[in-house]
């Protein structure tokens, strides 16, 4: 089913589940805000790749409806706001319109179907694979926080770390376009998978070094 959407092109990429903030100083997206926060608060997220005009985003072209958690308005109407992720949608036209902003023609854009026990042991892999990176990654940065917790949907999962981890903007949008759950998550293990064991070693390293001329030290044997 095609609905219409207010449409904001943007040189990266939002996930289902993912959240994004926004600085919002156009004056044609202020109008934007203005409209969703007056009504659903929704608007489409479309990744422009770099040399592309805004309207010149193919039909076909997937992103990802932003629902506005929130928005802090500055005094000269500028605007700070928080978007998560909904749902993925597929543009069909830009549509002529009366406001400032693009408003376009979207369709719902879902998976293939896939069996939930046979992405199983791969979503495991891929959680295990996370849990090691991250916790080696925050151990060489001093962080005590905790890691985002991961969905239990295994559709959802990759989208999940792929918003987290670094990856190139064009690696994150075929990540976005995948129909393949499975597909998605033996995508972020290849990328994770080579990167374990380095991190792990300089994690381990790192720990030594922050310890050396701390703590009790042997004493040197008698005599």
């Amino acid at each position: 089913m095609s609905t219409r959407i207010p449409l904001f092109p943007l040189p990266m990429v939002l996930f289902p589940g993912g959240h994004l903030p926004l600085h919002i100083f156009e004056p044609r997206y202020r109008q934007m805000l203005a409209d969703c926060l007056a009504g659903d608060r929704v608007f489409g997220v479309l990744f422009r790749p770099e040399g592309v005009r805004e309207r010149e985003i193919p039909a076909g072209h997937v992103g990802c409806v932003a629902q506005v958690e929130r928005a802090e308005t500055l005094p000269d109407g500028r605007a700070n706001i928080l978007v998560s992720g909904a749902h993925r949608f597929v543009l069909e036209s830009f549509e002529e319109s009366d406001r400032p902003y693009h408003v376009g023609v979207i369709s719902d854009y879902d998976d293939t179907e896939e069996s939930v026990l046979a992405l199983a042991p791969v979503a495991d892999r891929v959680r295990e694979l996370f849990q090691r990176v991250g916790t080696a990654a925050r151990t060489l940065a001093d962080d005590a926080d905790a890691l985002p917790a991961l969905p239990e949907d295994p559709a959802l999962l990759a989208f999940a770390i792929a918003a987290v981890i670094d990856m190139d903007v064009n690696a994150r949008q075929r990540l976005l376009t995948s129909r393949s759950p499975g597909g998605r998550l033996r995508e972020i293990e290849l990328l994770l998978a080579p990167a374990v064991e380095s991190l792990e070693h300089r994690a381990a390293v790192h720990v030594r070094a922050r310890g050396n001329g701390h703590g009790p030290h042997p004493l040197p044997p008698p005599g």
